[in-house]
Protein backbone atom coordinates (compact mmCIF):
# COMPACT_ATOMS: atom_id res chain seq x y z
CA UNK A 1 0.00 0.00 0.00
CA UNK A 2 1.17 3.33 -1.13
CA UNK A 3 0.02 6.33 -0.27
CA UNK A 4 1.20 9.90 -1.58
CA UNK A 5 2.21 12.92 1.21
CA UNK A 6 2.49 16.64 0.19
CA UNK A 7 5.82 17.91 2.08
CA UNK A 8 4.80 20.04 5.56
CA UNK A 9 3.55 23.43 4.08
CA UNK A 10 4.50 23.42 0.82
CA UNK A 11 4.44 21.97 -2.99
CA UNK A 12 5.35 19.08 -4.33
CA UNK A 13 8.44 19.84 -6.27
CA UNK A 14 9.54 18.51 -10.29
CA UNK A 15 9.92 15.38 -10.06
CA UNK A 16 8.35 14.35 -6.12
CA UNK A 17 5.58 12.12 -6.28
CA UNK A 18 5.01 8.45 -7.21
CA UNK A 19 7.58 6.16 -6.03
CA UNK A 20 8.16 7.94 -2.68
CA UNK A 21 8.21 6.61 0.47
CA UNK A 22 4.92 7.27 3.25
CA UNK A 23 5.97 9.20 5.67
CA UNK A 24 5.80 8.35 9.53
CA UNK A 25 2.83 10.43 10.32
CA UNK A 26 0.86 8.35 7.82
CA UNK A 27 2.34 4.87 8.94
CA UNK A 28 1.02 6.24 12.57
CA UNK A 29 -2.53 7.69 11.22
CA UNK A 30 -2.77 4.80 8.26
CA UNK A 31 -1.25 1.97 10.63
CA UNK A 32 1.16 1.21 8.06
CA UNK A 33 4.10 0.45 10.67
CA UNK A 34 7.69 0.67 9.94
CA UNK A 35 10.30 3.13 11.31
CA UNK A 36 9.98 6.72 10.74
CA UNK A 37 13.03 8.60 9.33
CA UNK A 38 11.90 8.07 5.60
CA UNK A 39 11.37 10.50 2.72
CA UNK A 40 7.36 12.23 3.00
CA UNK A 41 6.08 13.00 -0.49
CA UNK A 42 7.69 15.68 -1.53
CA UNK A 43 11.21 14.18 -1.62
CA UNK A 44 12.12 16.12 1.82
CA UNK A 45 14.29 13.75 4.14
CA UNK A 46 12.32 13.73 7.28
CA UNK A 47 13.85 13.91 10.78
CA UNK A 48 14.62 10.96 12.55
CA UNK A 49 16.03 12.35 15.94
CA UNK A 50 15.89 15.76 17.65
CA UNK A 51 15.84 18.92 17.42
CA UNK A 52 12.66 19.18 16.67
CA UNK A 53 10.17 21.87 14.97
CA UNK A 54 7.12 22.30 16.69
CA UNK A 55 4.18 24.61 16.50
CA UNK A 56 2.17 24.48 20.10
CA UNK A 57 -1.85 24.50 19.70
CA UNK A 58 -3.44 26.07 23.22
CA UNK A 59 -5.40 28.77 24.89
CA UNK A 60 -4.99 28.38 29.32
CA UNK A 61 -3.32 28.28 32.14
CA UNK A 62 -2.71 24.30 31.38
CA UNK A 63 -1.46 24.96 28.58
CA UNK A 64 0.49 27.39 29.11
CA UNK A 65 2.53 25.01 31.41
CA UNK A 66 3.03 22.98 28.84
CA UNK A 67 4.39 26.11 26.40
CA UNK A 68 6.60 27.13 29.14
CA UNK A 69 8.41 23.70 29.20
CA UNK A 70 9.20 23.40 25.66
CA UNK A 71 10.54 27.22 25.27
CA UNK A 72 13.02 25.84 28.16
CA UNK A 73 14.00 22.89 26.42
CA UNK A 74 14.49 24.85 23.33
CA UNK A 75 16.23 27.44 25.56
CA UNK A 76 18.43 24.50 26.84
CA UNK A 77 21.39 24.61 23.84
CA UNK A 78 22.95 21.64 25.54
CA UNK A 79 20.02 19.15 25.08
CA UNK A 80 18.79 19.98 21.16
CA UNK A 81 15.76 18.70 22.06
CA UNK A 82 14.04 21.64 20.40
CA UNK A 83 14.99 23.90 17.26
CA UNK A 84 11.88 25.98 16.09
CA UNK A 85 8.87 27.19 18.58
CA UNK A 86 6.26 28.51 17.45
CA UNK A 87 2.27 29.14 18.58
CA UNK A 88 -0.99 28.90 17.71
CA UNK A 89 -4.13 30.11 20.12
CA UNK A 90 -7.86 31.49 19.42
CA UNK A 91 -8.95 35.26 19.63
CA UNK A 92 -9.81 36.76 23.06
CA UNK A 93 -12.13 39.62 24.16
CA UNK A 94 -9.20 40.45 26.37
CA UNK A 95 -6.84 42.74 24.82
CA UNK A 96 -4.14 40.83 26.45
CA UNK A 97 -5.25 37.39 24.85
CA UNK A 98 -5.16 34.20 27.15
CA UNK A 99 -2.70 32.98 29.17
CA UNK A 100 -0.60 30.91 26.17
CA UNK A 101 -0.72 34.22 23.90
CA UNK A 102 0.52 36.41 26.78
CA UNK A 103 3.43 33.81 27.93
CA UNK A 104 4.26 33.71 23.91
CA UNK A 105 4.04 37.31 23.79
CA UNK A 106 6.84 37.71 26.72
CA UNK A 107 9.15 35.35 25.52
CA UNK A 108 8.78 36.84 21.55
CA UNK A 109 7.35 33.32 20.00
CA UNK A 110 5.79 34.02 16.61
CA UNK A 111 1.99 33.27 17.63
CA UNK A 112 -1.22 32.89 15.00
CA UNK A 113 -4.92 33.28 15.87
CA UNK A 114 -7.13 30.41 14.48
CA UNK A 115 -7.37 29.31 12.12
CA UNK A 116 -4.10 30.99 10.76
CA UNK A 117 -1.78 28.32 11.35
CA UNK A 118 1.15 29.57 9.79
CA UNK A 119 3.25 28.61 6.85
CA UNK A 120 6.39 27.29 7.76
CA UNK A 121 7.96 23.97 8.32
CA UNK A 122 7.27 21.66 11.56
CA UNK A 123 7.92 18.05 12.42
CA UNK A 124 5.28 17.68 15.19
CA UNK A 125 2.14 19.57 16.46
CA UNK A 126 1.65 19.99 20.15
CA UNK A 127 -1.93 20.49 21.80
CA UNK A 128 -2.90 21.38 25.35
CA UNK A 129 -6.39 22.76 25.90
CA UNK A 130 -7.52 23.94 22.63
CA UNK A 131 -10.93 23.28 22.17
CA UNK A 132 -10.87 23.06 18.45
CA UNK A 133 -11.11 20.23 16.31
CA UNK A 134 -7.72 20.23 13.86
CA UNK A 135 -8.59 18.34 10.31
CA UNK A 136 -7.07 15.61 8.73
CA UNK A 137 -5.57 17.79 6.47
CA UNK A 138 -3.76 19.89 8.84
CA UNK A 139 -2.40 16.84 11.19
CA UNK A 140 -1.21 15.40 8.05
CA UNK A 141 1.13 18.60 7.47
CA UNK A 142 3.27 17.09 10.50
CA UNK A 143 5.29 14.08 9.92
CA UNK A 144 5.14 12.88 13.12
CA UNK A 145 1.51 13.67 13.75
CA UNK A 146 0.21 15.56 16.97
CA UNK A 147 0.46 15.52 20.42
CA UNK A 148 -2.34 16.24 22.94
CA UNK A 149 -1.42 16.77 26.39
CA UNK A 150 -4.73 15.56 28.07
CA UNK A 151 -5.30 15.72 32.06
CA UNK A 152 -7.46 12.30 32.73
CA UNK A 153 -6.26 8.90 32.38
CA UNK A 154 -7.65 8.23 29.17
CA UNK A 155 -10.76 6.74 27.95
CA UNK A 156 -12.24 8.36 31.27
CA UNK A 157 -12.73 11.48 30.98
CA UNK A 158 -12.57 12.54 27.30
CA UNK A 159 -13.98 15.94 26.46
CA UNK A 160 -12.76 19.10 27.17
CA UNK A 161 -13.42 19.72 30.71
CA UNK A 162 -11.84 15.96 32.50
CA UNK A 163 -10.10 18.00 35.49
CA UNK A 164 -13.86 19.58 36.42
CA UNK A 165 -15.56 16.53 36.41
CA UNK A 166 -12.58 14.42 38.07
CA UNK A 167 -13.48 16.74 41.00
CA UNK A 168 -17.24 16.79 40.24
CA UNK A 169 -17.36 13.08 40.41
CA UNK A 170 -15.04 12.55 43.92
CA UNK A 171 -12.39 10.77 41.66
CA UNK A 172 -9.89 9.58 43.91
CA UNK A 173 -7.21 8.51 41.07
CA UNK A 174 -6.48 10.79 37.82
CA UNK A 175 -3.38 11.27 35.84
CA UNK A 176 -1.98 12.51 32.08
CA UNK A 177 -2.21 10.94 29.02
CA UNK A 178 0.44 11.78 26.24
CA UNK A 179 -1.25 10.72 23.01
CA UNK A 180 -1.70 11.13 19.42
CA UNK A 181 -4.55 12.82 18.06
CA UNK A 182 -7.07 11.61 15.10
CA UNK A 183 -9.19 14.13 13.14
CA UNK A 184 -12.95 14.52 13.46
CA UNK A 185 -13.09 13.22 17.40
CA UNK A 186 -11.29 14.25 20.39
CA UNK A 187 -9.51 12.63 22.43
CA UNK A 188 -9.33 9.09 20.47
CA UNK A 189 -6.02 8.38 19.95
CA UNK A 190 -3.17 6.31 20.81
CA UNK A 191 -1.54 6.13 24.07
CA UNK A 192 2.33 7.34 23.76
CA UNK A 193 2.25 7.47 27.74
CA UNK A 194 -0.24 7.41 30.85
CA UNK A 195 0.92 8.28 34.51
CA UNK A 196 -1.68 8.61 37.23
CA UNK A 197 -1.16 10.29 40.99
CA UNK A 198 -4.05 10.26 43.54
CA UNK A 199 -6.28 13.07 43.78
CA UNK A 200 -4.88 15.51 46.76
CA UNK A 201 -8.26 15.10 49.11
CA UNK A 202 -10.70 18.18 49.02
CA UNK A 203 -8.19 19.38 46.51
CA UNK A 204 -10.16 22.07 44.05
CA UNK A 205 -10.51 22.11 40.17
CA UNK A 206 -8.00 25.08 39.88
CA UNK A 207 -5.49 22.95 42.78
CA UNK A 208 -5.38 19.58 41.15
CA UNK A 209 -4.88 21.58 37.22
CA UNK A 210 -1.38 22.93 38.37
CA UNK A 211 -0.44 19.68 39.57
CA UNK A 212 -1.64 17.97 36.26
CA UNK A 213 0.19 20.74 33.94
CA UNK A 214 3.24 20.23 35.74
CA UNK A 215 3.26 16.64 35.29
CA UNK A 216 1.74 16.45 31.67
CA UNK A 217 4.59 18.97 30.41
CA UNK A 218 7.65 16.95 32.45
CA UNK A 219 5.66 13.65 30.15
CA UNK A 220 5.46 15.59 26.95
CA UNK A 221 9.70 16.32 27.05
CA UNK A 222 10.09 12.58 27.98
CA UNK A 223 7.72 11.35 25.22
CA UNK A 224 9.95 14.05 22.62
CA UNK A 225 13.10 13.00 23.73
CA UNK A 226 12.06 9.48 21.84
CA UNK A 227 9.85 10.27 19.82
CA UNK A 228 9.91 7.82 16.77
CA UNK A 229 9.75 5.12 19.66
CA UNK A 230 7.25 6.54 21.59
CA UNK A 231 4.79 6.78 18.29
CA UNK A 232 5.88 2.92 17.05
CA UNK A 233 5.18 2.10 20.65
CA UNK A 234 1.61 3.69 21.18
CA UNK A 235 -1.39 1.72 22.48
CA UNK A 236 -5.08 2.01 21.15
CA UNK A 237 -7.10 3.15 23.96
CA UNK A 238 -8.97 0.27 25.96
CA UNK A 239 -12.89 -0.04 24.95
CA UNK A 240 -13.82 0.17 29.08
CA UNK A 241 -14.08 2.85 31.40
CA UNK A 242 -15.04 5.26 28.51
CA UNK A 243 -16.64 8.76 30.62
CA UNK A 244 -16.88 12.25 28.98
CA UNK A 245 -16.28 15.39 30.24
CA UNK A 246 -19.10 18.16 28.33
CA UNK A 247 -18.48 21.52 28.84
CA UNK A 248 -19.58 23.34 32.23
CA UNK A 249 -22.87 25.61 31.90
CA UNK A 250 -24.60 28.34 34.32
CA UNK A 251 -27.35 25.45 35.30
CA UNK A 252 -24.20 23.47 36.71
CA UNK A 253 -23.63 26.02 39.05
CA UNK A 254 -27.56 26.36 40.36
CA UNK A 255 -28.04 24.23 43.49
CA UNK A 256 -30.19 21.38 43.56
CA UNK A 257 -31.00 21.66 47.57
CA UNK A 258 -33.71 18.61 47.65
CA UNK A 259 -31.43 16.64 45.22
CA UNK A 260 -27.81 16.97 46.55
CA UNK A 261 -26.11 15.67 49.18
CA UNK A 262 -23.53 17.92 51.56
CA UNK A 263 -20.91 16.06 49.61
CA UNK A 264 -22.36 16.37 46.06
CA UNK A 265 -22.25 20.41 46.78
CA UNK A 266 -18.92 20.71 48.19
CA UNK A 267 -17.40 18.50 45.36
CA UNK A 268 -19.49 21.23 43.10
CA UNK A 269 -17.86 23.55 45.09
CA UNK A 270 -14.38 22.87 44.43
CA UNK A 271 -15.21 21.83 40.92
CA UNK A 272 -16.33 24.89 39.42
CA UNK A 273 -16.40 27.56 42.13
CA UNK A 274 -13.39 29.87 40.94
CA UNK A 275 -14.67 30.02 37.51
CA UNK A 276 -18.75 30.33 37.87
CA UNK A 277 -20.02 30.47 41.86
CA UNK A 278 -23.26 28.50 42.85
CA UNK A 279 -26.64 30.02 42.56
CA UNK A 280 -29.70 29.66 44.36
CA UNK A 281 -32.69 31.61 44.90
CA UNK A 282 -34.08 33.49 47.50
CA UNK A 283 -37.29 35.67 47.35
CA UNK A 284 -37.46 35.86 43.71
CA UNK A 285 -33.50 37.05 44.07
CA UNK A 286 -30.95 35.07 42.73
CA UNK A 287 -27.78 34.75 45.52
CA UNK A 288 -24.41 33.57 44.82
CA UNK A 289 -22.83 31.47 47.66
CA UNK A 290 -19.34 32.38 47.39
CA UNK A 291 -17.44 30.79 50.37
CA UNK A 292 -18.24 27.19 51.38
CA UNK A 293 -17.51 25.92 54.59
CA UNK A 294 -17.73 22.45 56.20
CA UNK A 295 -19.95 22.04 59.27
CA UNK A 296 -18.42 20.99 62.46
CA UNK A 297 -20.30 18.60 64.80
CA UNK A 298 -20.41 21.45 67.78
CA UNK A 299 -22.84 23.68 65.12
CA UNK A 300 -24.75 20.36 63.84
CA UNK A 301 -26.01 19.73 67.37
CA UNK A 302 -26.90 23.21 68.10
CA UNK A 303 -30.69 23.00 69.33
CA UNK A 304 -31.48 25.68 66.72
CA UNK A 305 -30.57 23.50 63.82
CA UNK A 306 -32.02 20.06 65.76
CA UNK A 307 -35.01 20.95 67.29
CA UNK A 308 -37.15 21.97 64.57
CA UNK A 309 -38.25 19.81 61.00
CA UNK A 310 -36.70 21.62 58.52
CA UNK A 311 -36.50 21.32 54.85
CA UNK A 312 -33.69 21.24 51.73
CA UNK A 313 -33.10 24.99 51.30
CA UNK A 314 -33.80 26.10 54.81
CA UNK A 315 -31.54 28.91 56.21
CA UNK A 316 -29.97 29.02 59.92
CA UNK A 317 -27.91 32.04 61.21
CA UNK A 318 -25.47 30.39 63.14
CA UNK A 319 -24.34 33.27 65.46
CA UNK A 320 -21.15 31.46 67.30
CA UNK A 321 -19.87 30.54 64.00
CA UNK A 322 -21.30 33.16 61.81
CA UNK A 323 -22.42 30.89 58.93
CA UNK A 324 -25.49 30.59 57.52
CA UNK A 325 -26.25 27.13 57.82
CA UNK A 326 -27.97 25.63 55.02
CA UNK A 327 -30.08 22.37 54.93
CA UNK A 328 -29.51 19.97 52.08
CA UNK A 329 -30.35 16.54 51.42
CA UNK A 330 -28.70 14.51 53.86
CA UNK A 331 -27.49 17.45 56.63
CA UNK A 332 -25.69 21.09 55.82
CA UNK A 333 -23.76 23.03 54.60
CA UNK A 334 -21.73 26.17 56.19
CA UNK A 335 -21.57 29.56 53.78
CA UNK A 336 -19.56 32.47 55.09
CA UNK A 337 -20.22 34.69 52.05
CA UNK A 338 -22.79 35.62 49.11
CA UNK A 339 -23.60 38.01 46.81
CA UNK A 340 -26.95 39.84 46.77
CA UNK A 341 -26.31 42.74 44.70
CA UNK A 342 -22.94 43.06 46.38
CA UNK A 343 -21.08 41.16 48.56
CA UNK A 344 -22.34 40.26 51.93
CA UNK A 345 -20.93 38.39 54.67
CA UNK A 346 -23.23 35.42 56.84
CA UNK A 347 -23.65 38.04 59.34
CA UNK A 348 -24.55 40.80 57.12
CA UNK A 349 -27.35 38.87 54.83
CA UNK A 350 -28.71 37.90 58.63
CA UNK A 351 -28.90 41.35 59.74
CA UNK A 352 -29.97 42.86 56.59
CA UNK A 353 -32.40 40.42 55.25
CA UNK A 354 -33.08 37.65 57.45
CA UNK A 355 -33.31 38.75 60.26
CA UNK A 356 -36.09 41.61 58.87
CA UNK A 357 -37.78 39.21 57.16
CA UNK A 358 -38.62 37.05 60.17
CA UNK A 359 -39.66 40.33 62.27
CA UNK A 360 -42.45 41.31 59.50
CA UNK A 361 -43.68 37.90 59.16
CA UNK A 362 -43.81 36.42 63.03
CA UNK A 363 -46.03 33.83 61.79
CA UNK A 364 -44.77 32.39 58.97
CA UNK A 365 -43.10 29.22 58.07
CA UNK A 366 -39.17 29.43 58.38
CA UNK A 367 -39.73 27.67 54.86
CA UNK A 368 -41.54 30.41 53.15
CA UNK A 369 -37.56 32.29 53.90
CA UNK A 370 -35.86 29.28 52.34
CA UNK A 371 -33.21 28.71 49.47
CA UNK A 372 -34.71 27.47 46.49
CA UNK A 373 -33.51 26.14 43.02
CA UNK A 374 -32.55 28.49 40.14
CA UNK A 375 -33.83 27.37 37.02
CA UNK A 376 -32.15 29.17 34.31
CA UNK A 377 -33.58 28.86 31.21
CA UNK A 378 -32.39 26.53 28.67
CA UNK A 379 -30.68 27.56 25.14
CA UNK A 380 -33.72 26.27 23.32
CA UNK A 381 -36.00 28.69 25.45
CA UNK A 382 -33.42 31.51 25.43
CA UNK A 383 -33.53 31.35 21.42
CA UNK A 384 -37.57 31.19 22.15
CA UNK A 385 -37.82 34.32 23.64
CA UNK A 386 -35.35 35.97 21.24
CA UNK A 387 -37.32 35.02 17.95
CA UNK A 388 -40.62 37.12 20.27
CA UNK A 389 -38.58 39.86 20.76
CA UNK A 390 -37.93 40.29 17.49
CA UNK A 391 -41.54 39.46 16.37
CA UNK A 392 -42.46 41.96 18.76
CA UNK A 393 -40.26 44.45 17.46
CA UNK A 394 -41.41 43.77 13.14
CA UNK A 395 -44.88 44.40 14.89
Amino acid sequence: MRILVRRCWGHLPAGGGAGRRSGPQWRSLAGLGGSPGGEDGGGTRVREKPPWRVLFFGTDQFARETLRALHAARENKEEELIEKLEVVTVPSLSPKGLPVKQYAVQCQLPVYEWPDVGSGEYDVGVVASFGRLLSEALILKFPYGILNVHPSCLPRWRGPAPIIHTVLHGDTVTGVTIMQIRPKRFDVGPILKQETIPVPPKSTAKELEEVLSRLGANMLISVLKSLPESLNNGRQQPPEGLTYAPKISANTSCIKWEEQTSEEIFRLYRAIGDIIPLQTLWMDNTIKLLDLVEVNSSVLTDPKSTGQAVIPGSIIYHKQSQILLVCCKDGWIGVQSVMLKKTLTATDFYNGYLHPWHQKNPQAHPSQCRFQTLRLPTKKQQKGKKIVAMQQCIK
